[in-house]
This record gives structure tokens, C-alpha cells and sequence, in this order.
């Protein structure tokens, strides 16, 4: 499984991202194809001692790279790459790992 996992920097106007990215950017992400998940932080984002801090985290799914590169590649996707630079003015992280799940519970679980 590969994850796309998104840090946004604190932005100039905290309530215009955010209403920015729950009305337009959820939307074109939620077209990409071929995404298997889709999170995003909500509220305050805790940073690590001597890590810079973040206004929001967000994390795509896909279950490989190859469809992650025709997800990113559609034009649903490149719509949602050009949208960034509409509401994240304090920057954006983008880290791709592939992940091996070691332990995995339903809610009803834990």
C-alpha cells in the first residue's frame, strides 16, 4: 500500500483555508480515480519537539504506485495538484512511502 501523507504550514488566514479546502479541495480530491482513502486532521495539529508547526495533515491511500501515478496523472488529479497554491500559504509537505501493515483492528476491535 502506498500513502501520500500532506503536511500544510500554518496559513496567513486559518478560516479561509479551511473553508477553502472542506468546499473545493475535499471535492476534486474525492474525484480522483483509483484512490482507496482519503483522511484529513481536524483540529490542532500537536508537532514533535523541534518540528516546525502544522496547520493540517492529510493522507491518500492507493495500493500501488502505479495507480497512484494515473490517479495524480488524470486531469482530476492534476486539478487537484493546481488547487494547493489557491489555499495552502504557509506551504505544503508532500512524503510517499509504501507501508507494510504489521497490525490491523476494525473499530469494533479495539
Amino acid at each position: 500500500m502506498i500513502r501520500i501523507t500532506v503536511v500544510y504550514g500554518l496559513p496567513a488566514d486559518p478560516a479561509s483555508f479551511n473553508s477553502h479546502y472542506e468546499t473545493v479541495h475535499v471535492p476534486l480530491v474525492l474525484a480522483m480515480p483509483e484512490l482507496n482513502g482519503f483522511e484529513y486532521s481536524v483540529g490542532d495539529v500537536s508537532p514533535g519537539e523541534g518540528t516546525k508547526p502544522a496547520h493540517m495533515v492529510a493522507v491518500m491511500t492507493y495500493p500501488d504506485h502505479d495507480t497512484l501515478s494515473r490517479s495524480f496523472g488524470s486531469p482530476e488529479g492534476q486539478a487537484a495538484i493546481a488547487d494547493v497554491a489557491n489555499f495552502a500559504t504557509g506551504g505544503a509537505s508532500i512524503y510517499t512511502a509504501e507501508f507494510k501493515s504489521a497490525l490491523f483492528k476494525e473499530e469494533s476491535q479495539r
